[in-house]
């Protein structure tokens, strides 16, 4: 299913504060830069913070958003009603995966997760008022301590201005990730692309190389793609390497440098001829910009020694992603982060094979395969329909699952079987 598609939330973050500590000041503030942003958010100015419970239509607001902002201010755990609000949020993430996002307001993380400082004096008090109901206490607890075990923000010394421009900036493009379009037949992309991200992390100030690993057509070169089409307005500067392998070959790694120079700088006529020189031109060059590099297939060591070098070839936030399918290379190169997609499961490469077959989103259940061409189903067509030529594959106990959960094999297979007049189709 493509992210394409409509989002089912009416919000996308819903603001979770005490209104006495920051309504007219931080988070009036943080509100609009928000708004200017174009993200959806839920603020309830008209809570009344002495009722016991929160009403239904607030739990079905934090429901319908994406997001949660917990603004966590120094008197927060003294507010019953923030209390219920977090531990309704809390509920929501870890039944329905509603996302949170903590901020730490004049408050350190670790006070509220051990419950000490003022914390510890808001549940005294809350034990006093509450000696009849420890089950609510005890759920306020278990929530604010594990909001607090959430990655988030920490206002510290930081000015408010740019504390806040951190977070709209942090958010916006997490939010930008989440709808991002991608083409409906790019099956089983979406859980692939957010284990990625995950290692990219772009709202991280570090210089990050990632690796994308794994045998050929699995998918390695698409996802870069999507991630480089998808993120690149967040950078000073960008360059997609295709085909780094070949073109090396040909033509030599002085043009892929210069390819690299000229797309980021966007400038012609940078003349070198040696590698060494381009090397210490992209260093000096390129040492002060957030750039987001994708070098795609690379192939040796040398690839990387003279195309990507060092992390501090590249200013600070810049994100450079290889693709390879020897991960020694990228080991070598002490590449940390390498990711290995897996290979499309029986329902996703069933559904993938489908479209390019059939031209239908209607998907054929492997029992149905089963049922009419016996359980291995591959078997079965290598042996009906000849310019299947799978030699001693076609013996062995694959099912369509295991055969197509290569995007590339699945093509292949596509313009071995699409005929439609064929009988075996037919029927």
């Amino acid at each position: 299913m493509s992210s394409s598609s409509p989002s089912p939330h009416k919000y996308d973050v819903f603001l979770s504060f005490r209104g006495e500590d920051t309504r007219k000041n931080f988070t009036d503030h943080l509100h609009a830069a928000l708004k200017r942003k174009g993200i959806l958010t839920f603020r309830d100015d008209q809570k009344l913070e002495t009722g016991k419970e929160i009403g239904p239509e607030l739990t079905k607001t934090i429901q319908e958003s994406w997001s949660s902002l917990i603004i966590f201010s120094q008197t927060y755990a003294f507010s019953r009603w923030c209390l219920d609000e977090l531990a309704g949020i809390v509920q929501q993430n870890r039944e329905r995966g509603h996302v949170v996002f903590p901020i730490f307001y004049d408050v350190d993380p670790s006070d509220l997760k051990n419950q000490t400082g003022r914390v510890k004096e808001a549940f005294a008090k809350h034990a006093e008022s509450y000696k009849e109901d420890k089950v609510r206490i005890q759920r306020w607890r278990t929530a604010l301590a594990t909001a607090a075990c959430i990655k988030g923000w920490h206002l510290k010394e930081s000015h408010e201005s740019d504390f806040i421009e951190d977070i709209v900036r942090d958010l916006s493009i997490k939010l930008c990730v989440r709808n991002s379009y991608l083409p409906d037949d790019l099956v089983g992309i979406n859980s692939r692309l957010e284990e990625l991200l995950l290692k990219i992390d772009i709202g991280e100030d570090d210089v990050r190389i990632i690796g994308i690993c794994g045998m050929g057509g699995i998918g390695k070169t698409t996802l870069a793609s999507v991630v480089y089409t998808q993120m690149s307005s967040y950078f000073d500067g960008k360059c997609f390497l295709s085909n780094v392998r070949e073109v090396s070959e040909k033509h030599g790694l002085v043009s892929l440098q210069k390819q690299l120079l000229s797309q980021i700088l966007l400038e012609e006529g940078i003349h070198f001829s040696m590698v060494d020189e381009g090397k210490a031109i992209i260093r000096r060059r390129l040492s002060h910009k957030k750039v987001l590099v994708v070098i795609d297939d690379v192939a040796n060591l040398q690839h990387l020694k003279c195309l990507v070098g060092r992390p501090d070839w590249f200013g600070l936030g810049s994100r450079i992603i290889v693709t390879s399918r020897d991960e020694q290379i990228l080991r070598s190169h002490r590449v940390r982060d390498v990711y290995k997609p897996t290979t499309l499961d029986d329902a996703e490469a069933l559904h993938l094979f489908n479209m390019k077959a059939f031209d239908s989103d209607t998907v054929i259940e492997i029992d149905w395969l089963k049922y009419h061409f016996g359980t291995q189903p591959l078997t079965f067509l290598s042996n009906w329909y000849p310019t299947f030529q799978f030699g001693q594959l076609s013996t062995q106990p694959f099912n369509l699952g295991q055969l197509s959960s290569q995007p590339l094999t699945e093509k292949l297979m596509r313009l071995l079987v699409c005929p439609r007049q064929h009988p075996l189709w037919a029927n």
